[in-house]
């Protein structure tokens, strides 16, 4: 057995063996020679044609994090995303995970903070991908309309080489991203963990029927 074969495997979230997942991941990468170059394609077409949506982080709805639902839906939010760009990659044959920590994002209106009583982001997630015999961790997470529109800037770039992360700091020096607890890597998503936490700490905001006009905020993607 592979010591990679798990971060290379079909899952029920990581559904890149759906037709339009593989065909699109294989789109995508046809120009591209080495698997650094391929990670780079991935990376910024998930980053930017799948436009960022906040609220539809909703554990409850299972189907929301599904690779295949994410495409052809168009936009996604941070774990949808993820498990997305980690699809593509394993759709060719680049090992990849999925990485769950808690953050803060200081650029954050207060009105999202008043919405959920808490400036932390609970099971924010990125990907991973295993090149040049090394993990290399990816946020393709705010599309580049979303974080011009919303002040959430520098935007997260990749160069093939080294990890693609929200930046400490803004443009102006300001502290943007604080990464403030690592729950780990996963080969699949942990859905019922990342669901009892929420129950916990957002109690019933994050719900089925709760996404459609939850807060009025024009920094945040709505669909």
């Amino acid at each position: 057995m592979s010591k990679f074969e798990e971060y290379l495997k079909l899952t029920y979230f990581l559904d890149f063996d759906k037709k339009k997942v593989r065909n699109k991941a294989l789109e995508i990468t046809k120009s591209a020679e080495t698997n650094s170059e391929k990670a780079i394609e991935l990376f910024y077409w998930v980053r930017d044609k799948i436009k960022y949506n906040m609220m539809s982080y909703v554990p409850k709805i299972k189907a929301n994090f599904k690779a295949s639902v994410t495409l052809r839906r168009g936009y996604g939010f941070c774990v949808s995303k993820s498990i997305l760009l980690a699809s593509f990659g394993r759709a060719v044959d680049i090992p990849t995970r999925l990485h769950l920590v808690d953050i803060i994002n200081h650029k954050i209106s207060e009105k999202v903070v008043e919405f959920m009583g808490t400036n932390v982001m609970y099971y924010h997630g990125y990907a991973e991908f295993y090149l040049n015999e090394r993990w290399i961790k990816l946020a393709p997470i705010f599309d580049k309309m979303t974080a011009e529109k919303a002040g959430f800037l520098p935007l997260t770039e990749f160069d093939g080489k080294n990890d693609a992360l929200f930046s400490h700091d803004d443009l102006d020096g300001n502290i943007f991203v604080e990464y403030i607890n690592d729950h780990g890597i996963y080969s699949d998503l942990p859905l019922k963990t990342i669901e009892k936490t929420f129950d916990e700490k957002y109690g019933s905001i994050f719900q089925e029927g709760l996404t459609v006009k939850p807060i009025k905020d024009k920094r945040i993607t709505y669909k």
